[in-house]
């Protein structure tokens, strides 16, 4: 049966919004991908034609992103009564080196309910801060390992689980929005690092953000911690992915993830 939802037939605007790389959230190559998600992410949030917040975001990291400067496009496909579907592609020059897709929506009060609560864990303030250096982006972000570390020695003897789980935020501390959520969504350490404890080349392919939480609810987080865990699913052929959610200190599931990374022998 065919759908009989009305869309918006208003003209829509691509808009290019521009910007240039952070040395702080600098990687062994090009920036941190969760601050390039944001970027694009901030792009839809920052449009005149926005309607509602986002439910679903995905980034495809198409190149290496370079130093410097670059120009995001963001445009509705289409716009519903409650929804609106997005394109986003970040450029420098001419070339691509990301696309995106994205979901907003208007939120209506429903039942609700979540079939994965929040583990039990220590205060964040009675677990002790990780510091790792080696990259500048591991600096903006304070990270309290409950469990999944990855290897201090790479000697091959990898676990046999690859779930880690840790209390993180922003360094310095920010308030929560809808980009700062979608930048944490990355900060958990490769899977297969775990499992192999061997130094894998490897590069994020795809990353996908679903949101739980309206603005109310990433209001309320504010500036505190976040519980977030990761476990690996399946590894082969170059490929692997993981699952990951966060929640925040008083317990509220905000966002799920999941990403592809390609590796290397």
């Amino acid at each position: 049966m065919p759908s009989t939802r009305r869309s918006r037939c208003s003209r829509t605007t691509t808009a290019l919004s521009r910007g240039r790389t952070s040395l702080p959230y600098a990687n062994f190559i090009g920036p941190y991908g969760g601050i390039t998600a944001a970027q694009c992410l901030n792009a839809v949030l920052q449009h005149p034609q926005r309607l509602g917040d986002p439910v679903a975001f995905t980034v495809n990291f198409a190149a290496a992103v370079a130093d410097g400067g670059f120009a995001i496009r963001a445009r509705p496909a289409r716009t519903n009564r409650s929804t609106q579907h997005w394109i986003i592609e970040m450029l420098q020059g001419e070339e691509v080196v990301a696309t995106g897709t994205a979901l907003t929506a208007l939120r209506r009060p429903t039942w609700g309910g979540h079939e994965l609560p929040m583990p039990e864990a220590p205060r964040p303030q009675d677990v002790a801060r990780v510091t790792r250096r080696g990259v500048a982006w591991l600096e903006r972000y304070e990270m309290r390992f409950l469990l999944g570390m990855i290897p201090r020695d790479w000697d091959g003897q990898g676990a046999s689980d690859s779930l880690s789980r840790l209390w993180v935020r922003d360094d310095p501390p920010r308030p929560l929005d809808f980009a700062s959520l979608a930048a944490l969504c990355d900060v958990f350490f490769p899977r297969i690092w775990l499992r192999r404890a061997r130094q894998t080349p490897l590069g994020t392919v795809s990353m996908t953000v679903y949101f739980h939480a309206g603005a109310a609810q990433l209001q309320a987080a504010g500036a505190g911690y976040l519980l977030a865990q990761a476990r690996g699913q399946g590894f082969g052929s170059g490929y692997f992915d993981h699952t990951g959610q966060l929640w925040s200190e008083q317990g509220e599931l905000l966002a799920t993830t999941h990403q592809v990374m390609y590796y290397k022998e």
